[in-house]
């Protein structure tokens, strides 16, 4: 039996960044990451392998940069932790021992079980593994009708990418009254539905499945509640992912009522010396202090460099105010991103806001080849002039863009403070001094708190 001084189990960001910080921080540790299948993905990556990387393996995220700062790596289910003995238990009947534990065993699907027909063959998730996808990867090349539950970025992504193969039909069905709903606001999520309609995706709102309809135990049709029957021949259920905490639960540490394992600011779970990162951990909402659900692997690769930093001793301090929830898209070219509140946030918490809008492109002079319109929108408490939220459409500039929202948001920046910052531009790369999107958001909402 082999001993470490830190064991993580899972090798997704989460499990690979904490690895690589501890290693980088405390070089003389002992570190091992133990992970179930010999490859793994970039979980973003996934929805694009079906088309624009036509190649799983083009998506491959590895494990180069820790164990070229010398941790191991072993390709070992966990199935068992003794937290007495502080020993852990793969599948091969292999035993490692451990100082610190770090549980980063991400999410998987949420399985509609009571949808009559869920069980039958060819339907589909969008799981993070390699094998998985792989032999999704396979399955799909001769299937002509594809229907896709759930309108979030993943179903969204796979969508679009499965339309580009002209010969295919694609379907999305999304029970909200629009897509991407949970992450935009309400003006968002309406030019994101419609820029999917453009594309040669099939798309349903308000709508729900019903049934799964098969022959053979094989999936034929989808009944919609409408009574329309669609023909399938695959099915991917794409409606959300759950904390990955089967082995949590199973070695007694505490869990929230999203089943993700409980932990304080610094990873600490329940039990002595074991922490826990990343999709099975639990998030707090930033402006509500309430335990949340967020899944991301920025939310998570920050949570692993503060844990890293932290393992052996306090480095520095835990500045989460609370997750935020930062996404980014792009659907038919059109690049779409927000961080923080929006305005579906004023009747779920009661929120004051004001919101702000600017419009430009995103390079100077607007007559440059390339160039394209750009929107910034901004929600501001009309209080104190703290920027609560923001969302960015346009070019791919967008996803950098809110990038800075999202500092401003965690560095609790008011729209009176952005108005002073000075900046760099230049016709190629971004807009004319005279009127960045986020100042120009800025200096519109502060003049709406004036006439408040």
């Amino acid at each position: 039996m082999k001993k470490y001084d830190v064991i993580v189990i899972g090798a997704g960001p989460a499990g690979i960044v904490t690895g690589v910080t501890v290693k980088k921080q405390y070089p003389d540790k002992t570190v091992l990451i133990l992970k179930e299948e010999e490859k793994g993905l970039i979980p973003c990556g996934i929805p694009y392998v079906f088309y624009d990387l036509n190649s799983v393996d083009k998506n491959i995220m590895g494990l180069k940069p820790f164990i070229d700062l010398g941790g191991e790596v072993a390709t070992e289910k966990v199935v068992d932790i003794d937290k007495e003995k502080k020993l852990v238990k793969t599948e091969q009947g292999l035993e490692f021992a451990y100082q610190k534990l770090i549980l980063a065993t991400g999410s998987v699907p949420f399985v509609p079980k009571f949808i009559h027909g869920y069980d039958l063959k060819n339907i589909f998730y969008i799981k993070k593994s390699y094998n998985y996808i792989n032999s999704l990867f396979e399955e799909l090349k001769d299937k002509k009708n594809i229907i896709i539950v759930g309108g979030g970025f993943i179903g969204a992504e796979v969508a679009e990418q499965l339309a580009k193969f002209k010969k295919k039909n694609v379907t999305i069905i999304e029970k909200e009254d629009l897509c991407f709903s949970k992450a935009f606001s309400s003006e968002l999520s309406k030019i994101a539905t419609e820029q999917l309609k453009k594309t040669n995706v099939n798309v349903f709102t308000s709508t729900s499945v019903e049934e799964f309809i098969g022959e053979n135990k094989t999936i034929t049709k989808v009944k919609l509640d409408t009574g329309r029957e669609l023909k399938a021949d695959a099915v991917i259920l794409s409606i959300g992912y759950i904390p990955n905490t089967t082995l949590a639960e199973k070695t007694g540490l505490n869990l929230n009522e999203y089943k993700a394992i409980i932990v304080d600011n610094f990873g600490h779970t329940s039990a002595k010396h074991i922490y826990a990162v990343g999709d099975c951990s639990e998030t707090t909402g930033f402006l509500t202090g309430r335990k949340d659900n967020i899944m991301l692997a920025s939310t998570a690769t920050s949570e692993a460099r503060i844990l890293g930093y932290n393992l052996f001793g306090i480095r520095i301090r835990n500045s989460f105010t609370g997750t935020i929830a930062v996404f980014s898209t792009e659907i038919n070219g059109l690049a779409m991103a927000s961080a923080g509140v929006n305005d579906k946030d004023v009747s779920l918490i009661n929120l004051e806001i004001i919101s702000a809008k600017y419009t430009g492109v995103d390079r100077h002079p607007g007559s440059l080849p390339g160039t394209s319109p750009l929107t910034v929108k901004l929600y501001v408490s009309p209080s104190d002039g703290s920027i609560l939220g923001g969302e960015v459409w346009g070019s791919k500039s967008s996803g950098e863009i809110i990038n800075i929202i999202a500092l401003a948001i965690q560095e609790e920046l008011t729209v009176f403070k952005v108005l002073s910052y000075q900046i760099g531009t230049h016709p190629l790369l971004t807009s004319a001094p005279t009127m960045p999107g986020f100042i120009k958001a800025a200096e519109i909402a502060l003049s709406k708190i004036y006439k408040n």
